[in-house]
């Protein structure tokens, strides 16, 4: 005869009667779950809505090309919809709004500026296309082919490698000065530190991540912009340098939480036998625990550079916003984060400007998460080969 705990029906009348029994927890333990669904739910809406708005650029729907083909104010009527819509640079829901003369007027405005830009030999680039996102382009004026991000001017200029090497230079000046400090505390906390120091410590930096970020950018506008120049001496007194060193300050937090978790985890009998074989307090957590601990170690400085790439406002108060296309860690520079709070409130809703700036949203997105991809296969390395399984 065969057992309670091995017969599956049995084992399901148990679970169904436990319901009955305690249905509070079993109401709690549903609604748990679908509180988890829908905030995964709700960050692949989001990641739909960003990604929809930058199609028309990602499939080389859209021109930016200051001249295209003009359309006759007198072909309104010999025109299909489509085809006009496309020419205007207008949604589906735009170009029903807008009556006749609207659209009269738009095109008559259309092809005046065709005409003023009928001399300049860039008004027929498309700048939208990927060619021109990626890769140096010898414009009018220019001695030899250059990266520019300038949406601003007749041709607008789209290419967003001076954007992704400011946001690059930003967040890792930031690691650098966060991962180290962050570690330091948290081994300093989880084994040296008294309990009472502890007690104090750990809380007191952990709040400094309700500091605003708007706070720290107007502290290295104001303060560290000043002092650093003057010990440095650089030319640009806001710049990439700047940026990082503040983006640290709000990156210190998170590094340091995660880690002092993941170096406490370590079992308290790798610290009491190392101690027994004559080790100090402090070879052991540097030689002992700190290599057991690594996986959770990296997870936070995954998540530190996920924290770092994402902030805006101290990139855009601190770092100077120029789309310099420079190695120089003191030159002022551009992050995507910055240039998408500062030019999204300007850009006309549907034009290319407008879905260039989601472009940019959907490639932060993207860069973020095949990051997490990346270090979560390390992380798994990592601890495979912590258990002897590799």
């Amino acid at each position: 005869m065969k057992s309670t705990a091995q017969d599956p029906a049995a084992r399901w009348l148990t679970v169904r009667r436990g319901q009955h029994r305690r249905p509070w927890e079993w109401v709690a333990e549903k609604l748990i779950f679908c509180v988890a669904l829908s905030a995964i739910i709700v960050v692949l809406l989001i990641f739909v809505f960003v990604g929809k708005e930058s199609i028309p650029i990602m499939f080389g729907r859209t021109t930016s090309a200051a001249i295209q083909d003009i359309i006759r104010v007198e072909d309104f009527d010999t025109t299909s919809p489509a085809r006009l819509r496309k020419y205007l640079d207008l949604s589906e829901q735009q170009y029903k709004d807008l009556d006749r003369e609207a659209k009269l007027e738009l095109m008559s405005l259309k092809a005046e500026a065709g005409k003023e830009a009928a001399n300049d030999k860039d008004a027929r680039v498309n700048t939208v296309a990927w060619r021109h996102l990626l890769l140096p382009y010898q414009w009018s004026g220019y001695d030899h082919p250059e990266y520019i991000w300038q949406p601003i001017s007749m041709i607008h200029k789209y290419n967003i490698i001076p954007l992704l090497i400011g946001s690059l230079k930003a967040t890792l000046v930031a690691l650098l000065f966060a991962v180290p400090i962050s570690l330091a505390a948290a081994i300093y906390v989880s084994q040296l530190a008294s309990p009472r120091w502890r007690e104090w410590l750990k809380p007191g930096i952990e709040l400094l991540a309700g500091i605003p970020s708007v706070v720290l950018g107007f502290f290295a506008l104001l303060v560290m912009a000043t002092l650093f120049q003057n010990v440095f001496g650089y030319e640009s007194r806001l710049n990439a340098f700047v940026a990082g060193i503040a983006l640290g300050l709000a990156i210190i937090p998170v590094v340091f939480s995660i880690a002092e978790d993941a170096l406490t985890s370590v079992p308290a009998s790798y610290i009491q036998g190392a101690l027994a074989l004559g080790s100090t307090r402090w070879q052991a957590a540097w030689k002992i625990v700190l290599p057991a601990a690594i996986p959770g170690v990296f997870a936070a400085v995954v998540l530190g550079f996920g924290r770092g790439i994402g902030e805006t406002m101290v990139v855009l108060m601190a770092s100077g916003n120029a789309s310099i296309m420079s190695a120089s860690l003191f030159d002022s520079t551009r992050t995507i984060t910055a240039t998408i709070a500062a030019e999204l409130a300007e850009t006309v809703f549907g034009e290319h400007h407008y879905q260039m700036l989601f472009l940019l949203g959907t490639l932060l997105f993207a860069v973020t998460f095949v990051a997490n991809m990346i270090a979560d296969q390390v992380i798994h390395r990592l601890k495979k080969r912590m258990e002897g399984k590799a």
